[in-house]
C-alpha cells in the first residue's frame, strides 16, 4: 500500500502468531511431504519449521560403557540417551528435581536406570547416596537393592519415615551451610543425595491412611522445595499427572512426558502451550518405549529423546561394579567331554 503524501512503497512487517501456525502444522507437513511439522517463532517476523521425514529414535539404544571414574561424572550433565538430532540427551541432577510421567510400558525404567548407570562411579566412591521407594514390592528397585543406601518396598510407615528422614537431613544440612556456602559442591565432603520414587502416586495419592499420606506429601514438598542448594535431588516416576494425584508438580523443575493417554495430559506435565510446539507425547508409539519429551524450567523449547535401555545383564553388571564383586566363569563339569563326544 502507499501511505498518504508519498509515492515510495512501505513494507509492513508480518506478525507471526505461533498458535496460528501451530494449528496449521499438519497441513504444512503434507505440503512438504513430511511425517510431521513443528513450529517455532524465532523472532518477530521469523518462524522456524522442523519437518520430520523419518524418526531417528525407532531403534533401541543400549547403555554406553560405564564412566571410568567418579571424576568424569558431571552432575550438571548426566547423559541418559540420545536426542532426535543425534546429540546426547543430558539432564541436570545438581540443583534439580525431576518428574517422569508415562503410562505402563512407556519406558520409565529406562530413564531411571540410565541415571543410576551414569552415577555408578560416584555411588561406588561414596560421593552419591541413593535412597529408594518402590511401592510395587521391589519389582523395579529390587533388581539392584544393594546399591541403595536405604530402600523401602512399600508405601506404608517405613516409606513415610524414610521420606521424613531425608527431609530432616535437608534442613540439617541447609542449616550447616549458613554463613559458609550457598550451594553443595564436591568439596563439601558430603554425598550428593538422590531420592528415587518408582510410583509416586502410591505414596502421596493412593495411600488409604490419611495421616500417612499427609506426612508423605509434606516430606516430599520439603525435599523438592528446599533440597536444591544442599545437594538433594528427587527422581519421581508416576503414571497419572492429574493435579489431584501430584498437587505440587510445579516443584519439579524438569518434567519428562513419556507415552501418555491423552493430549490434555501433555500440557499437565510439560506446561501450557508446549504441545502446540510439537511435544505430542500422547502420540508416542507403544513400540518405542523410552522415547519422551522433556521440558526444563527456564527453557522455552521442549526436547525429544530416547533413553538408554538397561537389560537384566546390565543391572547385574551394575550391582557387581558398585559392590566390587568379581566373578570367574567355570565350565560345567563334564561339558567338554560331552562336546567332544557330540563332535
Amino acid at each position: 500500500w502507499l501511505p498518504p503524501a508519498t509515492s515510495r512503497p512501505v513494507q509492513t512487517p508480518v506478525k507471526f502468531e505461533e498458535p496460528q501456525w501451530a494449528e496449521r502444522a499438519s497441513g504444512l507437513a503434507h505440503s512438504f511431504h513430511a511425517k510431521s511439522c513443528r513450529v517455532r517463532v524465532i523472532s518477530p517476523g521469523k518462524i522456524e519449521l522442523d519437518l520430520i521425514h523419518s524418526d531417528p529414535l525407532v531403534s533401541v539404544l543400549p547403555l554406553p560403557a560405564m564412566a571410568s571414574d567418579e571424576s568424569s561424572v558431571d552432575l550438571k550433565r548426566i547423559t541418559i540417551g540420545r536426542t532426535e538430532t543425534g546429540k546426547p540427551w543430558r539432564i541436570r541432577l545438581l540443583g534439580n528435581q525431576i518428574l517422569v510421567v508415562g503410562v505402563q510400558g512407556a519406558g520409565k525404567g529406562s530413564i531411571l536406570w540410565s541415571v543410576v548407570w551414569a552415577l555408578a562411579p560416584m555411588i561406588k566412591a561414596g560421593k552419591v547416596r541413593l535412597y529408594g521407594i518402590d511401592p510395587k514390592g521391589g519389582m523395579e528397585l529390587g533388581q539392584c537393592p544393594d546399591i541403595f543406601h536405604k530402600v523401602v518396598f512399600d508405601n506404608g510407615p517405613e516409606a513415610v519415615e524414610l521420606l521424613e528422614e531425608i527431609a530432616n537431613e535437608v534442613r540439617v544440612r541447609a542449616g550447616s551451610y549458613r554463613g559458609l556456602r550457598r550451594f553443595w559442591t564436591r568439596e563439601s565432603r558430603e554425598p550428593f543425595t538422590l531420592l528415587i520414587i518408582d510410583e509416586l502416586a502410591d505414596v502421596i495419592a493412593y495411600q488409604t491412611d490419611k495421616k500417612l499420606k499427609e506426612r508423605a506429601q509434606a516430606a516430599i514438598q520439603t525435599i523438592t522445595s528446599q533440597g536444591r542448594a544442599p545437594g538433594f535431588a528427587t527422581l519421581a516416576l508416576v503414571q497419572d499427572p492429574r493435579k489431584e494425584i501430584v498437587p505440587f508438580r510445579n516443584l519439579f523443575t524438569t518434567r519428562i512426558a513419556m507415552r501418555l493417554d491423552e493430549a490434555t495430559q501433555v500440557d499437565m506435565v510439560l506446561g501450557d502451550g508446549v504441545r502446540e510446539r510439537g511435544a505430542d507425547a500422547h502420540e508416542i508409539s507403544e513400540l518405542t518405549p523410552g522415547v519422551a519429551w522433556a521440558k526444563e524450567d527456564g527453557k522455552k523449547e521442549p526436547l525429544r529423546g530416547r533413553a538408554f535401555y538397561a537389560s537384566d545383564d546390565n543391572l547385574w553388571d551394575l550391582r557387581a561394579y558398585v559392590n566390587g564383586w568379581s566373578f570367574e566363569v567355570l565350565p560345567f563339569p563334564g561339558s567338554a567331554d560331552k562336546r567332544g563326544a557330540a563332535a
